[in-house]
This record gives structure tokens, sequence and C-alpha cells, in this order.
């Protein structure tokens, strides 16, 4: 019987699945107050969505009305 490595028989690990067309490979910190947090966690909340979801809904919203402007 020929040597195996070790997890040779096993899948490969393959992470969460993407969202739409560009996967999410770039990472963002940012600093908020309390009461904004609060905001941000009531609209996840109510959506039933995430926070990183809410915080790019907001960006979407804002390049919407930019276009509107031009």
């Amino acid at each position: 019987m020929p040597w195996q490595k070790r997890g040779d028989d096993m899948s490969p690990r393959t992470g969460r699945p993407v969202k739409g067309n560009s996967k999410r490979d770039k990472s963002l910190q940012l600093r908020m107050s309390k009461e904004e947090l609060e905001i941000l966690d009531f609209c996840a909340e109510k959506l039933e969505i995430s926070r990183t979801d809410v915080v790019n809904k907001g960006i979407l919203l804002v390049k919407k009305e930019l276009d509107k402007k031009e």
C-alpha cells in the first residue's frame, strides 16, 4: 500500500462562499461612537443582515445619490 500524506483523502478547505460577483478580500476597520454602533446593530437586526451588509448598503445608497447629482 503506497504511503499517503495526512489529509490526502480530505477535501480542501473552501471557506465562506463568495457573495455576489466579486470576492471580499479587502478589510476595513473603523471607529464609531456607541450611538452609531447601536444604530448599526439596530439596522442589521431589523433587516436581518450582517453589519457588513448594512455598511455596504449604505455605501450603495450614497453612490446612488451622488450619481443623481451628476
